[in-house]
């Protein structure tokens, strides 16, 4: 579930269970209502969560001291937290 549908299902379900007043039998619209706002805190949550925990790429630096008679270089080491993408397939 994406952020879009966790949103309209939190607005939907906030309009259930506090604007509409009214009955069918044997539904109570304000607990469908807060049903709904729940999953869609739910789906929110868990949406974040995942978007939070995806990959990322550290890039380290590091600069020596500069040396009489050397040339200052840096190294640059770049790890991807993670493993690689698969392979691409062959058609």
């Amino acid at each position: 579930m994406g952020i879009g549908a966790s949103i309209f299902l939190l607005a939907l379900g906030a309009i259930l269970a506090f604007a509409v007043e009214a009955d069918i039998s044997g539904l109570d619209i304000g607990v469908i209502g807060w049903i709904l706002m729940v999953a869609g805190l739910a789906g929110l949550i868990i949406t974040l969560w995942f978007w939070n925990s995806r990959r990322r790429t550290v890039v380290t630096r590091e600069r020596p001291v500069a040396t009489p008679g050397y040339t200052t270089e840096y190294r640059e080491v770049r790890r991807d937290d993670g493993p690689p993408p698969p392979p691409p397939a062959y058609s």
